[in-house]
């Protein structure tokens, strides 16, 4: 086991670095999708992985203590310049900055942002992390999200959409019915049964005089009961559908790492506003799979085409083991279908245009989704006509909604369209 002995001032650097202000720095390298570097499929088996290794970890955090003002004077200036004018000197001040972020990768660890593994997988200690200058063995350890640090990056984004659409509170999902209950939202109705009774009293007490009469007592019959009325709220069951297909990181943009942290967001939202409601995650590439939301945060693009019937049928079976009021599907996809899963298990694939066996099974799956009483809000990261074409034609099968957005509108569109809850009540 490796042991260091570090300075008091080191401690107190490393101690007093607010974590959450540099994971919010950090937030796009954590969230990287494989578009800085080169995705596996571009190079050798494991190649993807680069980007998130220990070593690299380690120039982040550098460079955003740099950005920040956080390094001390000498340190800068030896990042700056190569030398603090003193050779000496330069090897202990090299020494300490390995030092130091050494200490913040082991508080990240410690306090459950991050997890460290080596190259089979296994997870290494904090306290047994190949220090800052054995750069060899910090290339072969490799760093993921976990579950709290992906909630809070999910957080930071939801903050800034929704200062962004100007909106604070958020409540439950609204409809255009009524019910009874402790809110007055809308003029009293008469007691029926089965209404929660939240007297009117006011009201009440009118009925039965303007029946009866003023009179001492007031002769009061179950018929004068009036009870105030509010808004009717439901729950729902969501199906984030994701497209992870190659081409979200082509053409010189990266799509994915955008809708990546809007998923988060979304998921955020729903798990600590909306208690009553269910959230699932499914990446469509060559198939379709579930994920468990914690390791959304950690997803990559990868070499797939575009399952979008293979998406749309695991998410409507997800939904159909649900008992939400209001189930619907919302799809952030940047292509056209070009994949389809055959009977016998085997993958149909055709990049080239619009192929009609593979439009045909996927048109058929929305209609599915509408016999069920699914609906599916489709937020589109490209505008060529025919995925225009494809989107509204998704959208007139299921009586859906489409969004043509690009990365940095994304997550406004999807938000906005969420907390309207324009989506209808089954029944």
């Amino acid at each position: 086991m490796r042991s260091k002995t570090y300075t008091k001032h080191l401690a107190g650097l490393a101690d007093q670095l607010n974590l959450q202000a540099l994971l919010d720095q950090l937030g796009d390298f954590l969230l990287q999708s494989g578009f800085n570097g080169m995705p596996a499929w571009w190079g050798e088996p494991g190649d993807g992985q680069s980007d998130r290794s220990l070593d690299n970890l380690r120039e982040a955090i550098l460079q955003a203590l740099m950005e920040s003002g956080q390094l001390t004077p000498e340190m800068l200036r030896l990042l700056t310049d190569g030398t603090t004018g003193d050779t000496e000197r330069d090897a202990e001040v090299q020494r300490d900055l390995g030092d130091l972020l050494d200490q913040i990768v082991q508080r990240l660890v410690n306090e459950g942002y991050l997890n460290l593994t080596d190259q089979a997988g296994k997870t290494i200690p904090p306290d047994q992390l190949p220090g800052g200058e054995a750069r060899a063995a910090a290339r072969t350890v490799h760093f993921d999200l976990k579950e709290k640090g992906a909630d809070f990056l999910g957080y930071k984004t939801l903050r800034e959409l929704l200062g962004a659409i100007g909106r604070s509170a958020i409540g439950a999902h609204e409809t255009p019915a009524l019910s009874t209950s402790v809110e007055s939202e809308a003029a009293s109705k008469p007691y029926e049964f089965g209404d929660v009774m939240n007297l009117d009293a006011a009201a009440t007490l009118t009925s039965a005089i303007s029946r009866h009469g003023l009179g001492v007592p007031i002769d009061l019959d179950w018929k004068d009961l009036m009870v105030t009325q509010s808004e009717y709220r439901s729950t729902a069951a969501t199906v984030l559908m994701l497209d992870c297909s190659h081409s979200m990181i082509l053409y010189g943009e990266d799509r994915f790492t955008p809708a990546k942290k809007v998923a988060l967001a979304l998921t955020h939202l729903i798990r600590t506003q909306f208690p009553g409601d269910v959230i699932k995650v499914v990446l469509f590439h060559d198939g379709a799979e579930e994920i468990p939301l914690g390791a959304l945060a950690n997803v990559q693009v990868g070499p797939y085409h575009t399952n979008t019937a293979g998406g749309l049928a695991l998410a409507r079976r997800i939904l159909g083991g649900q008992k939400s009021e209001m189930k619907q599907i919302v799809m952030i996809t940047d292509g056209k279908p070009t994949a389809l899963t055959l009977p016998d298990g085997q993958i149909y694939v055709n990049s080239m245009g619009l192929d009609p066996t593979i439009l045909k099974a996927t048109y058929a799956e929305v209609a599915a989704c509408r016999r069920s009483n699914i609906m599916i809000n489709t937020f589109m990261l490209a505008r060529d006509p025919y995925l225009v074409d494809f989107v509204k034609q998704v959208s007139r099968i299921c009586r859906g909604k489409a969004y043509f957005a690009d990365p940095m509108t994304l997550g406004q569109f999807l938000l906005m369209d969420f907390l309207k809850g324009k989506t209808r009540r089954v029944g």
